[in-house]
């Protein structure tokens, strides 16, 4: 599969931190989900009309796992690939690096699967990776499978 990166960089501010002076470890989490959101509004905004007419994303599963500390004013680089894709799922992969001075470190790597669904009723159903996302991810050479 092609390496689709898309990359997402914060700076960290006081808020991001505890009362130790470093990172609250679910910061790490929130970024994931600013870097796919991020990715959305750059690559396929069509899905926000998608999510207007009833379409849902459902987080199924995220991890995170640390490999060094960040601190305030720290700019942070978040960095995603496509890992897995079903008819009806992505699992996208994250490397988080702190950049200074031009010199990368690696501080933590991170997992995410998103579903994408349908309120039917009562129930919730799969539905499949939505068209807008679909060209996207096409885009860059990624063959999404059909249903």
């Amino acid at each position: 599969m092609p390496d689709l990166v898309y990359e997402y960089r914060h700076l960290v501010s006081f808020e991001d931190t505890n009362l130790v002076g470093n990172v609250y470890y679910t910061n790490h989490l929130k970024w994931q989900g600013r870097c796919r959101e991020m990715f959305v509004r750059d690559r396929a905004p069509g899905l926000i009309e998608e999510l207007a007419q009833g379409l849902g994303i459902v987080t199924t599963r995220c991890s995170c796992e640390y490999h060094g500390e960040l601190h305030v004013y720290d700019e942070v680089s978040v960095r995603m690939r496509i890992g897995r894709l079903t008819p009806s799922t992505i699992t996208m992969l994250f490397e988080y690096f702190r950049v200074q001075d031009g010199v990368e470190e690696k501080v933590a790597t991170g997992e995410q699967r998103v579903a994408f669904v349908r309120r039917e009723d009562v129930e919730v159903v799969p539905v499949p990776i939505p068209a807008s996302l679909r060209a996207a991810l096409e885009d860059f050479g990624i063959r999404v499978p059909r249903a």
